[in-house]
């Protein structure tokens, strides 16, 4: 199928569960009551990509309190008790983070529950996303590896167990995200495509890594500010990239400031396309898709090209994310009449 549609990751959570007094604060004490709120809100995500038109559904990390925390609550060396103020993305704003404060090991599954739903109730292929190594370390503190790359390789292994276990749960697709790879140019190229590679070790479904120039929060917009009108830091890591085994890379196009024919450099990769903007509450058009995806047609070959999201939609108001979601499965639709 050409130009099939799908989300970054992250939808906006019911207000039942979005809101944090409610459910989310006092979440351990909440026991079967915070499950099924969890399993309703992630068989209501993926109802919604289905109406939209959504080829590859995700469950919406609804279950899941941050896109990397969710999957470190799983972990034993890890302490969230003691949580110290860290600067993220190159410093380029701080946060509270927990500490790795000894050998890291998985407790059990991390995301069986929300994957086996996600899979028993669609016909759909299902993607699923992970924060790749680089951009765990760097929201979480070191106090126990004393080195930056060896606690990215315990955490990748940590990952590839969990791959490969949602892999046997039939998920379809996984993707890695990783926005650190847009801040810490020289390492991605010196280790931090091997530790991607390592977290994604022996998996036969589709593997996709996603990278943005950061979206959600005020930081991020001030920062993007600086960068000029071309945002060409794709031009450093996009080669590496493609001489990976990661065999899908999802990137901004729309209404970002990265020059299309940076994707040239990723010849060997299916490109998710972003053809939604997520920091914007302007809703797109089916023809506004269909102009993105054009666009993007001059540097990738049409049967390389999925249409997604820039980023997760999770900060958005619900109304806004779900009428981009039908913008989303209209474009792509529209694409695939026009451009077959």
């Amino acid at each position: 199928m050409l130009f099939p549609s799908t989300i970054a990751g992250s939808l906006p959570k019911p207000e039942w569960l979005a809101e944090p007094n409610v459910l989310w604060a006092p979440w351990k004490s909440q026991g079967a009551e915070l499950s099924r709120a969890k399993r309703d809100a992630t068989l209501l995500a993926v109802k919604l990509q289905e109406d939209s038109g959504i080829d590859i559904v995700t469950e919406g990390e609804q279950a899941r309190q941050h896109f990397v925390h969710g999957f470190l609550e799983k972990i034993e060396g890890i302490d969230f008790a003691h949580k110290v103020e860290m600067g993220i993305r190159n410093d380029r704003y701080k946060a509270m983070v927990p500490q790795v404060v000894a050998p890291l090991r998985l407790k059990g599954r991390v995301h069986a529950d929300e994957a086996r739903v996600a899979r028993t109730h669609t016909a759909k292929k299902v993607k699923f996303t992970l924060p790749g190594p680089m951009t765990i370390i760097d929201t979480i503190a070191d106090q126990y590896y004393g080195d930056r790359v060896k606690m990215a390789f315990a955490f990748a292994e940590l990952l590839n167990e969990e791959a490969k276990a949602l892999q046997a749960d039939g998920v379809d697709v996984i993707q890695f995200d990783e926005p650190a790879f847009n801040v810490y140019m020289d390492q991605v190229r010196d280790w931090g495509i091997k530790a991607l590679e390592r977290a994604a070790e022996g998996l036969f479904c589709t593997t996709a890594v996603h990278i943005c120039y950061g979206y959600g929060i005020k930081a991020n917009t001030d920062w993007k500010q600086t960068l000029g009108g071309e945002w060409r830091q794709y031009e450093d890591t996009f080669p590496s990239i493609d001489k990976s085994t990661i065999q899908q890379v999802a990137i901004e196009c729309r209404n970002s400031r990265v020059p299309l024919e940076l994707l040239g450099l990723l010849p060997n990769k299916v490109v998710q396309a972003g053809v939604i903007d997520v920091a914007s509450d302007e809703v797109e058009t089916a023809e506004d898709v269909v102009k993105v995806i054009e666009a993007v047609a001059k540097f990738v070959p049409k049967a390389n090209i999925v249409a997604t999201t820039n980023c997760g939609m999770a900060p958005m108001r619900r109304e806004i994310a779900e009428a981009k979601l039908m913008a989303l499965g209209a474009g792509a639709k529209l694409a695939r009449q026009r451009l077959a």
